[in-house]
């Protein structure tokens, strides 16, 4: 099999393509810290491959969303020029990594958890997603459909949030890992604290998609566990394992994001079931 890998320098990229090299893929890689910028390449190659995946993206945590809206915004052509890519070449098979990010911010509102199932979001009737970042995932979503009606078969993870050892520190795993390897005390908190994710170990995250293509699926399918930790929380999991008590400072004047994001991972739960829990993903990264 002949697989390209876009963004293969990232952090799912980096798993993505152990995992591919394990099963015995023939590999292109394309990763802009290399000097192959993944725009080029879709607007002038024309290799036909078996499976694509598309992983380059301009993301870098909530301050890089929240704070460089129109350099996000690069991923609007970036996901465009994949979809054209793939019907000009006729590649088969692809996957299209969304986000959780795409989902309506008025069902992550303060309040009881909701959690998000793939139906939440309606791409003939869209509703506001999570800032640029959110708007360039959406749109990528409505752009596989068209390149499916030409014949491509699109796998559309949509990951809640990932994490694992080898994360970039501008997301807040690696900053929480950070900050108990120091033993900072006080432990700072961007905002109240009672904002709550999904949290999804990379290894989890790539067998997932793995398990999906084997299956032969298509579409939007979340990539989570069902379960909601807030950040204070989080901070107690880090902090406890690390050895130590701090007092929790929270930051309300910092990026906070919307307040709850949950998934329903039933669909996922068809074909895979996610074995890293968070606290050994915590457990691990301390190790590391």
């Amino acid at each position: 099999m002949r697989a390209l890998l876009t963004g293969s320098g990232g952090f799912v990229g980096r798993h993505m393509h152990r995992a591919l090299d394990e099963r015995g893929y023939e590999i292109t890689c394309v990763e802009l810290r290399d000097g192959d910028d993944a725009l080029d390449f879709f607007r002038t190659n024309d290799t036909r491959f078996d499976l694509a995946f598309h992983c380059a993206a301009i993301v870098g945590g909530r301050a890089s969303i929240d704070g460089s809206p129109l350099g996000v915004g690069t991923n609007l052509a970036l996901d465009a020029w994949y979809m054209r890519w793939l019907i000009r070449t006729g590649t088969p098979r692809a996957v299209y990594f969304s986000s959780s990010a795409a989902y309506p911010v008025a069902l992550q509102q303060p309040g009881d958890v909701r959690r998000l199932y793939e139906e939440d979001i309606n791409l003939t009737y869209m509703e506001e997603p999570d800032a640029s970042y959110g708007w360039a995932k959406l749109t990528g979503e409505k752009l596989a459909g068209y390149a499916e009606a030409e014949g491509c078969r699109i796998l559309i993870p949509r990951p809640f949030s990932g994490f694992g050892e080898d994360q970039d520190e501008a997301y807040p795993f690696p900053a929480f890992i950070r900050r108990a390897r120091e033993r900072q005390d006080p432990f700072e908190i961007w905002g109240d604290g009672s904002s709550t994710r999904d949290w999804i170990h990379i290894d989890d995250l790539i067998g997932a998609t793995l398990a999906l293509l084997d299956a032969d699926v298509t579409g939007p399918v979340n990539l989570g566990w069902g379960r909601a930790t807030s950040f204070d929380d989080l901070a107690r999991i880090v902090t406890t394992a690390a050895g130590y008590v701090p007092e929790m400072k929270h930051r309300h004047d910092a990026p906070q994001g919307v307040h709850h994001r949950v998934s329903d991972p039933s669909r996922m739960l068809n074909h895979f079931v996610p074995r890293v829990t968070l606290e050994e993903g915590v457990r691990r990264t301390l190790a590391n």
